[in-house]
């Protein structure tokens, strides 16, 4: 059976463990911490909008931004490929996916939302585990090519019931693919708690029955994390095959703008969860260094909104979605019933 690595670098506190190396300089770790501000200030704003009837159904990640951004530094965008879930957004952002286009999609806007050309991510994926499939394709056409890129793909402690994450870690380990399936186990599998989805002591447990290494790691450290996805990695890129990384953390927020909580969880849970919150941990960390105060987090905030202030208005200025846009990029030809549909549709946008 695989050993868990016990990944552990900051206490609750935000102080050092006796003996560990974090795996980040200062300097890195404020760009990380800064990706987390701006993880968690886009879900207040994006939650503030949908509350508004101006945004669509959001799923946050309060709470789990050092899982996200522990995860998606290792990463080198121009060759690795992210395959998301849902809950990744900072991810997409960092992988070369506009804030703005992102944006755009959550207002409506489609067209203007597309992922660029030459971004390597793919679509986020609200059908649970449908995507680590992919990932594992994906991940075994970049070995039959010998390109050295990695797959690194997201999966929650629900999503791991679906048939479709064995098949996947199954096949993976066959391959010994270039991939890191990461799983933010939040606890939470929208109201099913966590101790129903597996008797399993540990879900990283499963990773042995497909013959690859399984890590456990604090998924409110963002620097154990980091240590833990740029280990898996480097392995992947390697040639050394899949590993599972298992980030146990928790969902501060609700499943997405249409649950509530507080019908299903309770409230003493979430208090003790608010103590180890990811960000609080980082800025102690960096405060017992001097490297924090209220200016300087005074003046990140500043910055972020800034940047979403920004990224919301470009969304905005971007055209309108029209019903006859329903029929753009089906055929290159179209045949003459959809040209004929097409043409009554703007018709009917005119009215």
């Amino acid at each position: 059976m695989c050993v868990p690595e016990q990944l552990r670098i900051l206490d609750a506190g935000g102080a050092l463990v006796p003996g560990a190396r974090p795996s980040m300089d200062e300097e890195f770790l404020l760009e990380a911490l800064r990706w987390m501000f701006l993880s968690r200030m886009f879900d207040e704003r994006a939650t503030g909008m949908q509350r508004q009837g101006r945004w669509g159904t959001y799923s946050p990640v309060t709470g789990q931004e050092a899982s996200v951004v522990g995860s998606m530094l290792p990463l080198e965008p121009e060759r690795d490929w992210l395959v998301p879930q849902y809950r990744e957004l900072v991810a997409y952002v960092h992988h070369g996916y506009p804030l703005e286009r992102i944006t755009a999609n959550y207002l409506g806007k489609g067209m203007a939302g597309r992922i660029p050309d030459g971004v390597n991510l793919l679509p986020p994926q609200v059908a649970l585990a449908a995507q680590l499939q992919h990932a594992t394709g994906l991940a075994w056409g970049l070995k039959l090519q010998r390109q050295p890129g990695v797959v690194m793909t997201y999966i929650g402690d629900g999503g791991s019931s679906e048939g479709d994450f064995h098949e996947a870690l199954n096949l993976a380990g066959v391959l010994k693919a270039p991939i890191v399936f990461f799983m933010q186990n939040n606890q939470w599998a929208i109201s099913t708690p966590r101790r129903l989805q597996s008797a399993a002591p540990g879900f990283w447990l499963r990773a042995a029955g497909y013959g690859f290494p399984g890590v456990e790691v604090d998924g409110n450290d963002v620097l154990a994390v980091y240590a833990a996805a740029g280990k898996a990695v480097e392995r992947a890129r390697a040639g050394e095959g899949p590993t599972l990384i298992e980030a146990v953390t928790y969902r501060m927020s609700f499943h997405n703008t249409t649950d509530d909580p507080s019908r299903y969880r309770d409230s003493a849970e979430y208090e003790e969860a608010g103590r180890r919150d990811p960000i609080a941990r980082v800025t102690a960390y960096l405060g017992a260094l001097g490297m924090w105060d209220e200016r300087r987090e005074r003046q990140m905030r500043e910055s972020v909104t800034a940047e979403i202030d920004d990224a919301v208005q470009k969304a905005l200025a971007f055209p309108v979605v029209r019903p006859e846009n329903v029929f753009d990029n089906v055929y290159e030809r179209p045949p003459d019933r959809v040209l004929r549909q097409r043409a009554q549709a703007v018709g009917r946008g005119r009215d």
